[in-house]
């Protein structure tokens, strides 16, 4: 049986959309894009308990949510660069770890391949299980795997949509 986390979340709206941020003791532990419409309060918890099914939800603020919120919109909005901010990657095994500890060291503005992931993760033939790691990410923008595209160039998938994807890199090609 899995432990039980507790987790405040915040749901606000962005350029690209509702997200959802939640944290836990730990740190920021999801990062979700709900889309256009304005979502209800159920809908959210719905969000959230999906990706955490035994946790116990409730909305909220800290210091860290805050500060969650407004780096996230001072990077869509202004294209700043977010900060370092403790995550929670408990849901992630020791391998997917290593690939978001890789994902994090793709300078802002630059890709890289699931190729060049997995061998900088010390995995030299696991890019499509690179490939996987990126999509079971919790806190996409804080370990930015909007980043990692396929080696032909091509934008691979990313859980909040391609167009988001495309969105993203786009922002830090142009910085706004």
């Amino acid at each position: 049986m899995k432990a039980q986390v507790d987790l405040d979340y915040l749901c606000f709206y962005t350029p690209l959309g509702w997200i959802v941020v939640a944290e836990s003791a730990a740190g920021i532990a999801m990062v979700f894009f709900l889309g256009g419409e304005s979502p209800s309060g159920a809908s959210v918890e719905e969000a959230v308990l999906k990706e955490y099914p035994a946790a116990r939800v409730k909305p909220g603020g800290s210091g860290l949510l805050d500060t969650a919120k407004e780096s996230i919109l001072a990077y869509l909005l202004k294209g700043m660069r977010l900060p370092h901010v403790p995550v929670d990657l408990r849901k992630g095994t020791p391998f997917d770890r290593e690939i978001w500890n890789a994902i994090g060291e793709i300078p802002f503005g630059e890709t890289a391949s699931y190729a060049d992931v997995a061998k900088a993760a010390g995995r030299p033939r696991s890019m499509r299980a690179a490939g996987g790691a990126c999509g079971r990410n919790p806190v996409p923008l804080f370990v930015p795997c909007h980043r990692v595209i396929a080696s032909n160039g091509k934008l691979g998938g990313f859980s909040g949509g391609l167009h988001i994807k495309r969105a993203l890199l786009d922002l830090e090609k142009t910085g706004n």
